[in-house]
């Protein structure tokens, strides 16, 4: 299989040096060349075509997200956003994301060799993923009710699990939803630096509220609950009166929120009240646990992997943890329909 050929856009000399190192040391990856600007990214992009490229938020002249909606507008191609900003800056890393960048990175903190080799290996598969994954032009999703207005929910719980790519389909998901859906959790994974951004958008957009979890905050209907913190897992601790509870721990197979840990505790407590979707993403967190939501009578989910920015967590989830696949949309409808005491197809 031919290397991955990656454009690094950076107007730091010394950032573009850093990122071909630890790139170039990554087997099955070659860097093809540089830009310090929007000039000379367009000029390479035409001539060379890569099949990654890493783009700083922040350059002078024409900013990188200005270049993103050009790129993805004009030929749509793997985009991965590395900066501070991605880091720190919520609403930048949305933007991106939802002018269709396959996933933000955050540079380090320290631009040193040591700090870039210990994010070497994460960032190494993801150009991989986007490679390998599928660019898509931003379009702007439909807010017309998955449900008929006779639409009466049961009393149980929807989850939804995703990371890269995953965030446009969590939003293209709560916008459609009744304003008395069943209480809703997001676990976004590594994609959780977006969360501030994304609840106070879809807040403003969607029917039910959308608030950030905090520990202790009752499920109740017309809400959805996204997790936002990195340093805590999160579990649904009792059922009924069910609350969501951050608890200290170590990540769980490199994840931490880990979204085994939480459907685990779904599966215990909500049983076969619960509703899983697995959305897009790389890796497999939370697919373990799908076999026992589904012998409890809980319906899992997973959206077409060709659907996918990132297909490998539908994928997974499908062929490993038996999950059925769905169209984003279907996937939508079906989870609301599960336990609804009556209610109509929009």
């Amino acid at each position: 299989m031919p290397p991955v050929r990656v454009l690094i856009v950076d107007d730091s000399t010394t950032m573009r040096a850093l990122f071909t190192t630890i790139l170039e040391e990554a087997p099955g990856i070659t860097v093809i060349d540089h830009a310090a600007n929007a000039d000379e990214a367009r000029r390479l992009i035409a001539r060379d075509y890569p099949d990654v490229v890493t783009l700083d938020v922040e350059m002078p002249g024409t900013s990188g997200l200005e270049l993103l909606r050009e790129v993805m507008a004009e030929r749509p191609m793997p985009i991965i956003m590395l900066s501070s900003l991605t880091q720190k800056g919520s609403a930048a890393t949305l933007e991106a994301l939802e002018l269709g960048a396959y996933d933000c990175f955050p540079k380090p903190k320290a631009a040193t060799m040591e700090e870039f080799r210990k994010i070497g290996p994460r960032l190494a598969k993801l150009v991989k993923a986007a490679a390998a994954g599928k660019a898509v032009k931003a379009k702007a999703a439909s807010g017309e009710v998955l449900v008929g207005s006779d639409y009466m929910p049961g009393d149980g719980v929807i989850v939804l699990v995703g990371n890269t790519g995953g965030v446009e389909m969590v939003s293209a998901i709560v916008n459609r939803l009744p304003v008395n859906c069943p209480p809703v959790i997001v676990h976004l994974g590594d994609a959780h630096n977006v969360a501030d951004a994304l609840v106070e958008k879809l807040d403003k957009s969607a029917r039910p509220a959308v608030r950030a979890a905090y520990d202790g905050v009752p499920l109740e209907r017309g809400n959805v609950y996204v997790l936002r913190e990195a340093a805590r897992h999160a579990v649904v601790d009792r059922w009924p009166d069910a609350a969501i509870r951050l608890i200290d721990g170590e990540p769980i197979a490199g994840h931490r929120p880990s979204a085994n840990l939480l459907l685990q505790s779904v599966a215990k407590t909500a049983g076969g009240r619960a509703a899983v979707g697995m959305l897009s993403g790389i890796g497999d967190d939370g697919v373990a646990v799908l076999g026992a939501l589904r012998g409890a009578g809980a319906p899992t989910l997973a959206v077409l992997p060709d659907d996918a920015k990132a297909r490998e967590l539908p994928e997974q989830a499908a062929m490993i943890g038996g999950a059925t696949p769905r169209p984003l949309e279907d996937m939508g409808r079906e989870l609301l329909m599960h336990g609804a005491v009556a209610a109509m197809a929009a």
